[in-house]
């Protein structure tokens, strides 16, 4: 019998809210079962709230990093956990699982302590134009054998103070939109976003979205538009925040980033803007109303890395400047 299941994702806050699909789906098979998530420092206010997670483990991997990974082994051997589950490819996850003292173990075949796990599935990322596994499809299969073959789709739980919080702004008809990402390669051009928001009409309010270091770029995007109502909140709402506010937005527009798996986690409307990145690495959104805006070009260049570069390796940002801005246009959704 699974009594306590530990669950590990210690990379981005996208690839954590991801792996909240396995967490759904143990949970329904095993309802009584302790699940715990082990997650890098700084992501834990994500699940202040959610009922199916016993415990947050937490790795600081900027202050002593690898003593910090002994202590995290040691606390783990003493829960005496029947499942333990790496749903990353990196030596030090497949050290914790295999270390563990676990009786089943999972992970994908290129975490490079794979051999000791119980179990063990082909990782594989899509090329372009070829049938391709969701990541929440890939992670599945580390525990189709004790569940079922059908992913269960990531979720988050904003509280009642969350949805507070944003209640004041949501009587209005509006969008929200994301404009950033960590990457350079994966952002939609400022000046295509001030074009494309110029076209939204001026009764519909837009809240700009995204974290601190946000806050320039969506001061300068609000500026363009000032016969709109905007509200820059860069910095000024947390991620269950943000994300209570999307789900109640006329429509989301964002890049292939966080703030796309935070409307895939409360169901909420999306429109995703892909640019050195494509689909077919299983990272697209998964809300019951989603689509997908990227080029209609044919980019040899295309996609240049998985998770984008600082800068157009060819210095021409094909990928994201030839994005039709009509296609933005037609996924606006007026109540």
């Amino acid at each position: 019998m699974i009594k306590q299941i530990l669950i590990i994702q210690t990379a981005s806050i996208g690839d954590v809210i991801l792996g909240t699909a396995v967490i759904e789906k143990l949970h329904s098979y095993y309802p009584k079962a302790k699940i715990d998530y082990l997650i890098k420092k700084g992501i834990e206010p994500l699940f202040t709230n959610h009922p199916f997670i016993n415990n947050i483990l937490i790795w600081n991997k900027k202050e002593n990093k690898n003593h910090n990974l002994i202590k995290l082994l040691c606390n783990i051997r003493k829960t005496k956990y029947d499942l333990v589950i790496t749903l990353q490819r990196f030596l030090s996850s497949g050290m914790l699982t295999v270390l563990s003292g676990a009786k089943t173990t999972a992970g994908f075949d290129k975490n490079p302590l794979s051999c000791f796990f119980t179990i063990k599935s082909k990782h594989h990322i899509g090329r372009k134009g070829e049938k391709y596994l969701h990541e929440v499809e890939r992670n599945q299969t580390l525990i189709s054998s004790i569940t079922d073959s059908n992913a269960s789709k990531p979720r988050l739980y904003p509280s009642e103070s969350d949805y507070n919080k944003t209640k004041i702004y949501t009587s209005d008809t509006y969008i929200c939109v994301a404009p950033a990402s960590l990457w350079y390669t994966k952002q939609y051009p400022k000046e295509k976003w001030c074009i494309f928001l110029s076209k939204i009409p001026t009764n519909i309010s837009i809240y700009l979205l995204g974290g601190p270091s946000d806050k320039r770029l969506c001061d300068e995007i609000a500026n363009s538009l000032p016969k709109h109502k905007t509200i820059n909140f860069a910095g000024q709402l947390s991620l269950l925040e943000s994300a209570a506010l999307m789900k109640y937005a006329t429509m989301n527009y964002v890049c292939d980033s966080s703030p796309m798996h935070l409307c895939s986690s409360v169901d909420a409307p999306v429109t995703a803007i892909f640019c050195s990145t494509i689909p077919e690495f299983g990272f697209g959104p998964l809300s019951s109303d989603c689509a997908i805006v990227q080029t209609n070009k044919d980019l040899p260049c295309r996609p240049c890395g998985i998770h984008g570069h600082k800068r157009c390796p060819n210095n021409s940002f094909e990928c994201a400047n030839s994005i039709e801005i009509k296609e933005l246009v037609e996924r606006f959704k007026p109540i």
